[in-house]
């Protein structure tokens, strides 16, 4: 059910293109390509087991875990705010 001025499914599309943006982002956060036997950022050795579970990795588990803490989110606003949508 739409409500004021939105079509029928115009929530849906919202939650469905938040959702989408979300996994891209986890995507491209994915590591890609040759990875490292030692940390770039600590030079600590990876474990054989991190390499063989994530292909691509370039981190050690301690380093990794500092760099999940400044993930920065979309700064798109999808639902706006009710006097953006009365202009």
């Amino acid at each position: 059910m739409a409500g004021g001025w939105s079509r029928d499914g115009a929530v849906q599309d919202q939650i469905d293109d938040t959702v989408s943006d979300a996994v891209r982002g986890a995507r491209a956060r994915m590591p890609a390509g040759e990875g490292l036997e030692y940390c770039e950022e600590c030079g600590e050795a990876i474990p054989p087991r991190r390499r063989e579970a994530l292909p691509g990795v370039r981190t050690c588990v301690a380093c990794q875990g500092q760099r999940d803490k400044t993930i920065a989110h979309s700064r798109i606003n999808r639902r706006g705010s009710k006097d953006s949508q009365l202009r």
